[in-house]
């Protein structure tokens, strides 16, 4: 396949995976919350795919790296994922949702590692140029989380499960067409041995870092929309504060060619560290204000955006070659994985005790432990 024809299907992977969380993020809270789930099930519930990128990324991208059929790993990962999602369409207590989501989160977390790796090594490791493309998942995210909420407000929150299952087939069909990544020759062979590389200082503080800023945003991605409809917000408003992060999201990853060109990586991660420190606090603390909200979202730019970005540039850096598939799963294993599962977990165990505002403070100092790390330890450039 063409470089071309493999970077639009990479595109339209980008589209329905996020498409999935444009989904899945805002409503599925809401749909549990409606099924009269308590807070720490639905902690639960909502970390579900969280929790498997902790082990299932590690475990998919050493088999990739092992056996060299990262196509073939794709594809089954795709059609698994929507097979094992059917379930939601009649399940409604807590075990049997559980278990589909667990098991078909599983498949879909495989996903996402494979193709970062192939996208990164098509484009020899061009943070800019990789931005551009990754547009492509924030649209879907965009298209899915405004849709779904009109859809939502029209029929109801119980029609989530039918548009979780088309995503998931759309999802399935371009894992089938995603190519095999291009053979990386072995000159990295100098870099030594992965864990190695791993236990160098710079590359733990840019996990540490990594997984901080995921434990802050774990309270978001699993409460916001609930805090959000219990200030008095409908759930098409809610969709708008979702879908004006995201479209910040993806001004700054068309921007960040330019952005690389002015600053430094270290620069651009500590600033969204500290943005984020920020917005978290200004959701705790100031609900009610309209105006804070949409800079609070407007402030997921850095927060998720450039800081992406910037941790793709340094995972290729300290990742490449025979490594690429690895470290690729292991900072979505320390950051959505360990991170965001736990941020949500812990979250619903002490929301109804804490409540909104001491949670997101908390996430806000998560954030500020990140940065106060990265700055120590991460290298200028």
């Amino acid at each position: 396949m063409k470089k071309n024809a493999a970077l639009l299907a990479i595109a339209g992977f980008y589209f329905f995976y996020f498409a999935f969380n444009g989904i899945f993020s805002p409503y599925w809270g809401l749909y549990l919350a409606g099924m009269a789930f308590p807070a720490w099930q639905i902690g639960i519930l909502t970390s579900l795919t969280q929790i498997n990128r902790i082990y299932a990324p590690a475990l998919w991208g050493y088999l990739a790296d092992k056996t060299g059929r990262r196509q073939l790993i794709l594809r089954v990962a795709g059609i698994c994922g929507f097979a094992f999602f059917i379930p939601l369409l009649f399940a409604t207590t807590f075990w049997p949702i559980l278990i589909a989501v667990l098991i078909g989160s599983f498949f879909w977390s495989a996903a996402l590692p494979l193709v970062e790796a192939t996208a990164m090594s098509l484009l020899k490791g061009d943070s800019g140029a990789y931005s551009r493309l990754r547009i492509w998942g924030s649209i879907g995210f965009v298209v899915a989380t405004m849709g779904a909420g009109y859809l939502i407000e029209a029929q109801g929150v119980t029609v989530l499960p039918l548009s979780v299952l088309a995503i998931m087939a759309s999802l399935a069909l371009y894992c089938w067409w995603v190519p095999e990544a291009p053979k990386v020759a072995q000159q990295v062979a100098q870099q030594g041995r992965f864990l190695d590389i791993v236990r160098r200082p710079e590359v733990l503080a840019l996990f540490a870092s990594c997984f901080l800023m995921a434990l802050a945003h774990g309270p978001y991605y699993s409460f916001y929309s609930i805090y959000a409809a219990d200030h008095g917000f409908s759930k098409t408003t809610i969709a708008w504060f979702w879908t004006l992060g995201v479209l910040a999201e993806i001004l700054i990853f068309w921007l960040m060619p330019r952005l690389n060109l002015r600053f430094s990586q270290k620069a651009i991660l500590l600033f969204g560290l500290l943005i984020g420190a920020w917005r978290f606090a200004a959701i705790g603390w100031l609900m009610g204000s309209l105006v804070v909200l949409l800079l609070a979202q407007i402030a997921h730019a850095f927060t998720f955006g450039s800081n992406h970005a910037v941790n793709m540039s340094y995972i290729h850096r300290y990742f490449a070659g025979k490594h690429q598939a690895k470290g690729q799963a292991l900072y979505i294993a320390m950051s959505f994985g360990i991170g965001g599962s736990l941020g949500g977990i812990l979250s619903g165990l002490v929301w109804q005790t804490w409540g909104g505002a001491w949670v997101f403070s908390a996430s806000a100092l998560s954030c500020l432990l990140g940065a106060l790390i990265a700055w120590r330890y991460l290298p200028k450039n």
